[in-house]
């Protein structure tokens, strides 16, 4: 008695739907996971501005203040340049609320001087682009390769050019660094002449009240001080 024992031989098919592959379905998950990923870093891109030739001593609270007249900045990040030796002006990405606001703050940049502490400063501004964040993910559905090449690859080559390339440019991109120091040191020159100038000026201002002069001339002149 008991159950009878099954026959090998005979093959019972399932009734209803396959069952799932729970690979396949892992991976849709994951592709849906970067495809939202990257929409959500591409809609960051098109609301964030890129800013070069910033002051070295540039905070973000100054960037924020600055950029309030046209726009609420939602996160400020320093662009490091790790490849040189020199404290150079500092560029950022400037996150603001929606596209709109960075396409009026770069326009506004462009056309009119972007003032940092009282003073002018010569900054270039930019609609951002993918390449400019560290922290960009892939686009979805792809891949990175890496390969070794050796005397005799087809592509080896191309890639002696490529380096020789990028050798001239970070001697003509050193050069240019050296400009941009000498220039900055310049504009900083003349910004303390400006700011001497102007404290004198309010310091005079401030003299001739407190000594009584300005009460001397307005008798002199027969003007009321405090008309209007």
């Amino acid at each position: 008695l008991g159950a009878p024992m099954a026959n090998p031989d005979v093959h019972v098919e399932s009734l209803g739907a396959p069952m799932a592959n729970p690979n396949e379905h892992a991976e849709g998950m994951m592709g849906e996971h970067a495809e939202k990923e990257y929409a959500d870093f591409e809609a960051r891109v098109k609301r964030t501005i890129y800013i070069d030739h910033l002051s070295p001593v540039v905070t973000r609270q100054v960037i924020r203040a600055a950029l309030s007249q046209c726009a609420h900045v939602v996160s400020v990040e320093f662009v490091e340049n790790y490849t040189i030796p020199y404290d150079i002006p500092a560029a950022a990405l400037v996150e603001l609320d929606d596209e709109s606001q960075a396409r009026s703050a770069v326009d506004l940049m462009r056309d009119f001087p972007f003032i940092i502490g009282g003073m002018p400063r010569p900054v270039r501004a930019s609609l951002a682009r993918p390449e400019m964040f560290p922290d960009r993910p892939s686009p979805p559905g792809s891949k990175m390769e890496f390969l070794w090449l050796k005397q005799g690859d087809p592509e080896y080559d191309g890639m002696s050019k490529l380096k020789s390339l990028a050798k001239r440019q970070e001697a003509e991109n050193m050069a240019l660094i050296k400009n941009i120091l000498e220039e900055e040191k310049e504009l900083a020159a003349q910004q303390q002449i400006m700011l001497d100038a102007n404290y004198y000026k309010y310091d005079l201002l401030e003299n001739i009240v407190q000594n009584g002069t300005v009460k001397n001339l307005a008798g002199h002149y027969r003007v009321n001080l405090f008309d209007g």
